[in-house]
């Protein structure tokens, strides 16, 4: 009796762990490799590059789907139980209700009306976190074709295009093209946090920051910048710095990424 009853337990135990590998491998399908390398970012010293290690990302954003299923496992995140200070009154409002998107918004819509706290929280929840502003843009510069396409002037006018098109957000994931890299809708679709979208402003001693801070978002902006050309990269570094970590606006989303595992490869 003693031997069945271990043989039961044992396959149950073997059962659960095959329910958490499918669900990982699940998660790890909807995410694209991106190899490291170095760039040269819009803010910063002239020609002075930054260097981004190995590492997975979402392919899609955070649907409102996705977004119900982690409010169902973590009540305190749904829109009825959530602190102000982690999240404005606007949160999630445009749900029918905790628990229920509504007829009016598709499953497969970007989850949007998120704070910071939120979408960290989240990632946290999937094994994931939030990409940094210097991740997020090394992806992002890429068009279909090249890692880098941020010289063409059509590339960098699509995108402008876009921001000029408030009603993007309604659209389905996977709506914009796929870029070098298997990752949609980095443009064209919603704005996304990133885990340090703040992070621009935070630089040097707090008392010499002030004048730092007024060149980021005056014309005088432009002496710092490293592509005075790039626009559209201008608008996405002063929207961040307008940003607090509570916030929830309409057209604002995330998704996640993951650190390469310090295993050997097979």
């Amino acid at each position: 009796m003693t031997s069945v009853k271990f043989i039961v337990s044992f396959s149950f135990v073997l059962s659960l762990f095959s329910c958490f590998q499918l669900r990982a491998q699940e998660q790890n399908e909807q995410m694209a490799f991106i190899e490291g390398g170095s760039f040269t970012p819009l803010y910063g010293a002239k020609n002075q590059s930054v260097d981004v290690d190995d590492f997975y990302m979402d392919i899609y954003p955070v649907t409102n789907a996705d977004f119900l299923e982690f409010v169902v496992e973590n009540p305190k995140w749904r829109a009825s139980q959530v602190p102000a200070i982690f999240a404005e009154s606007k949160y999630l409002s445009h749900w029918r209700s905790d628990l229920e998107i509504g007829e009016e918004i598709m499953n497969t819509q970007a989850v949007t009306m998120i704070s910071w706290f939120a979408a960290k929280n989240y990632c946290e929840a999937r094994g994931k976190r939030l990409p940094t502003v210097d991740e997020w843009e090394y992806v992002a510069m890429a068009d279909q074709i090249v890692k880098d396409a941020r010289e063409k002037k059509s590339y960098n006018q699509l995108i402008l295009s876009w921001y000029e098109e408030p009603q993007s957000f309604k659209k389905p994931i996977g709506s914009t093209f796929k870029n070098y890299w298997g990752i949609y809708d980095l443009h064209g679709l919603v704005w996304e946090w990133t885990a340090d979208f703040n992070s621009i402003l935070i630089t040097g001693e707090s008392r010499k920051d002030v004048d730092k801070d007024i060149k980021q978002f005056c014309g005088s902006a432009a002496v710092t910048a490293t592509d005075l050309m790039n626009y559209a990269a201008f608008m996405r570094y002063a929207f961040r710095g307008s940003l607090e970590a509570n916030y929830t606006i309409r057209n604002q989303g995330f998704r996640c990424v993951k650190d390469v595992s310090l295993e050997p490869k097979k």
